[in-house]
């Protein structure tokens, strides 16, 4: 068999010139994400048509913990496996952000600060923890509301992704973000954290759902609600109201039943592919040492999250 024959270079199409081995390989790359729930997700398709855009062999698979039966113990295993079996690197999402971090071995600076990764690369038989969450939120978020008042910013969800989020919030300005949490004590930690490095003054836990949004400028979901394996809303409908900005992480679907009452009340909205789109560029670039065509991916997000 030669390197000519399509048995070897599959769908690419036959040249009237030969392969020209010599100068130079395809450019490779394994891929994963880790979660709960996620064969739905997206984000598969979304990194192999950036990669097949860049000439690349990319592949990317899910590997889903309810599916393999993984458990927060099983993470080292994963991490070996993952380094054994040649992969470049893979995405973190619920429940595992956070849980993963003891097993890596290090942590870009935004990861510790954030205590969540939602990137991991691998290299050179080391797997280091980056967090591409915040950026990814922020960004999409500044565009589609630049004007936004942001005093008083209520935030559902606590985890990985709401340390993101809270983290990026508080970076362009809020003035007072409150933190609400079925786990009232990760709250707390994730306050402590944002404390830290913003202020006491600046964040708290929220006690009084209700009572907080009648006073807040804007609500951010930031938890699994609104999933299509989470189905429902964070909040109920009669708490939204018109001047209220509404944003959302989730992004499959990307009408989340919060955002079809926040608009029928007629809030402003930010949905979540800008965040989905944004965080799968900044990955992308730290697995391949590529920059991405960052316009084509979040094309390519919409054009699947619809």
């Amino acid at each position: 068999m030669t390197l000519t024959e399509n048995a070897l270079v599959g769908e690419l199409p036959v040249s009237d010139h030969p392969v020209r081995w010599s100068a130079g390989r395809p450019v490779c790359h394994r891929l994963f994400l880790l979660g709960d729930g996620i064969g739905e997700s997206r984000t598969p398709g979304l990194h192999e048509a950036e990669g097949a855009a860049q000439g690349m062999w990319l592949t990317y698979r899910i590997l889903d913990s309810h599916e393999w039966g993984i458990t927060a113990d099983d993470l080292p295993d994963v991490v070996s496996w993952a380094l054994a079996s040649g992969f470049s690197g893979f995405n973190v999402t619920h429940p595992f952000k956070q849980a993963i971090i003891p097993h890596l071995d290090g942590l870009s600076a935004r990861a510790t600060a954030l205590g969540a990764v939602n990137t991991v690369v691998l290299r050179g038989g080391r797997a280091i923890g980056h967090n591409t969450d915040w950026c990814g939120y922020q960004k999409p978020f500044a565009d589609a509301l630049p004007d936004a008042r942001r005093g008083h910013v209520v935030q559902i969800g606590a985890g990985g992704a709401g340390a993101a989020v809270a983290y990026a919030m508080l970076d362009l300005g809020a003035r007072r973000v409150e933190i609400f949490d079925l786990d009232v004590e990760r709250a707390a930690h994730l306050v402590d954290r944002m404390a830290g490095l913003f202020g006491p003054h600046r964040v708290a836990v929220g006690t009084d759902v209700a009572a907080s949004l009648a006073d807040a400028d804007g609500l951010v979901n930031a938890s699994p609600m609104g999933m299509a394996t989470h189905p429902g809303s964070p909040i109920a409908a009669d708490l939204l109201r018109p001047d209220l900005w509404v944003s959302e992480i989730v992004y499959f679907p990307l009408h989340t039943e919060l955002l079809v009452q926040a608009r029928r009340v007629g809030c402003r909205t930010v949905d979540g592919a800008g965040m989905a789109a944004e965080q799968a560029v900044r990955s992308f670039e730290l697995f391949t040492s590529v920059a991405p065509n960052a316009a084509r991916m979040h094309a390519q997000v919409r054009s699947m999250a619809t």
